[in-house]
């Protein structure tokens, strides 16, 4: 195995360990509140991983897998949006 190969499996790993690590923050905040939450930290994993994630599938020219996480990228976004779009009409 060379080292540019070696170099793309640990970012696409590392972005598949940032996706997984948001389920973990949602368990454990939903755990620690005894309810269903989805904290922004999950959002924020979703973008970071998302995007490690698809700069890997881009690499591998994998259609499918670049069309899932760029449609992801995309709810993610746009979910964090409205958490401060909500949050901004609070303090008004």
């Amino acid at each position: 195995m060379n080292k540019t190969h070696l170099a793309w499996l640990i970012i696409g790993f590392g972005g598949q360990g940032l996706f997984f690590a948001r389920f973990l923050v949602q368990w454990v905040v939903s755990e620690r509140q005894k309810r269903s939450v989805v904290p922004t930290a999950f959002w924020y994993l979703s973008i970071v991983g998302g995007a490690i994630t698809l700069t890997y599938a881009i690499h591998r020219r994998d259609p499918v897998f670049i069309a899932g996480q760029s449609i992801g990228l995309f709810v993610y976004a746009r979910n964090l949006w409205l958490i401060y779009k909500h949050a901004e009409r609070s303090k008004s």
